[in-house]
């Protein structure tokens, strides 16, 4: 077997279930989780119909590329969501079955083992995909602390030139997970410089990008700020998206990869080894949902809703803040965060997710240290719920 397997860790919520093993719950209260972040608001009776409609599909084989129709929407999409000047659907647009699949992936298509130190630069805390495709493909995570200092964003300034030089792949994930930061044009700007210097890709997660308080500006993505700099080619950027966050639609498993077209056509030739076309009938549903915006924007007003009003019971006892984008809470405790995730749900029957396991130590430093993630998922009465509880807890202590 591959000898880099062993050195991948247990997932978060792994770790989870064993720290809730070791207690009894309060078997009065009903139990709220808000620890996955998997949307629990209802998907699109549309895209719904549209799978039904299409179910016949299952006798086609579907093609790596996908239908062109549907390059087409997501093309569309980025061009009028992202102020984009032009988006070529058949060369710089490929649909994928959800970003976890396609950021592993990627990664795999993109490192060159041969270097003599490849390295894959990621946020931390961060989506725990980005340690182990750079693992599996022959790299070496490096991770960059995102700590409420620099609004929870790495401090790429202070990154050395010889790392730049070793980086094959900067992970963003912007909106952050979990900490809902976000980067602005001048951030990209100066990322897209270090690139071109330094010769690496910049690969952008922006799963969480549909999800901001309504009425504020929205989040930028990486290919807007290469528009922005005349770059069309997206030279050295590539950016993920997703239909799970979205359009609450995270069992479609449907997504796409966009940008430059010099990496996606190698990654596509990947793909067809890969054995990972996206289902027909997936294809037709992803069509209706990437050409419909009034799912979005519900959304969007149910989200910035439970912001509101969990933050209104939560701030008087602990240090809570409302996020840029995404729907997470990524809130400091009183105590350790693996006590408080623990005794929370032991008390109140509310599951949260501590910090440090979506981090890791660097220096003698997790930035996941006595904070716990909140995921904003469930209906607003259960959130208000929990905040509650939450509170009620924390008041205790």
């Amino acid at each position: 077997m591959n000898p880099d397997l062993s050195k991948l860790q247990p997932y978060p919520f792994e770790k989870l279930a064993k720290l809730k093993a070791a207690v009894t719950p309060n078997a009065e209260l009903a139990h709220i989780a808000l620890s996955i972040g998997e949307p629990k608001h209802p998907s699109p009776d549309f895209v719904q119909q549209a799978l039904i409609n299409n179910i016949s599909r299952l006798e086609n084989y579907p093609t790596t590329k996908g239908l062109p129709e549907l390059s087409e929407s997501i093309a569309n999409w980025l061009v009028k969501r992202f102020n984009l000047q032009t988006l070529d659907p058949v060369t710089q647009v490929i649909p994928v079955n959800g970003t976890r699949e396609a950021i592993f992936a990627f990664t795999q298509a993109a490192v060159d083992r041969t270097a003599d130190n490849p390295l894959v630069l990621s946020p931390n805390p961060f989506y725990q995909i980005y340690e182990g495709a750079a693992y599996l493909s022959g790299a070496t995570p490096h991770f960059l602390p995102c700590l409420q200092e620099n609004d929870f964003k790495p401090d790429y300034a202070s990154v050395p030139a010889s790392v730049w030089d070793d980086c094959q792949v900067l992970f963003l994930c912007t909106p952050g997970n979990p900490t809902g930061a976000t980067l602005d044009f001048e951030e990209f700007s100066q990322l897209i410089a270090l690139a071109d210097q330094h010769d690496f890709i910049i690969a952008s997660d922006e799963c969480y990008s549909e999800i901001y308080v309504e009425g504020k500006a929205a989040p930028m993505g990486l290919l807007e700020a290469c528009a922005k700099l005349g770059r069309n080619d997206y030279k050295n950027c590539i950016v993920f998206h997703s239909l799970s966050k979205r359009s609450n639609l995270p069992g479609l498993r449907s997504g796409f990869v966009a940008g430059d077209a010099s990496l996606l056509k190698p990654f596509l030739l990947y793909r067809t080894y890969h054995g990972c076309a996206m289902p027909v009938q997936t294809q037709l549903a992803s069509i209706a949902a990437w050409n419909d915006e009034s799912h979005v924007v519900q959304n969007r007003v149910e989200y910035t809703e439970k912001f509101r009003r969990v933050i209104e019971i939560l701030n008087p006892v602990m240090p809570v803040q409302q996020t840029d984008a995404s729907f997470y809470l990524w809130a400091g405790t009183p105590v350790d965060e693996e006590t408080f995730a623990q005794q929370l749900f032991a008390q109140q029957n509310v599951t949260v997710l501590p910090g440090s396991y979506l981090s890791r130590t660097i220096d003698d430093i997790n930035p996941g240290k006595n904070r716990v993630r909140m995921a904003l998922v469930a209906s607003v009465d259960e959130c208000i719920e929990a905040a509650q509880r939450i509170r009620a807890f924390v008041e205790s202590l």
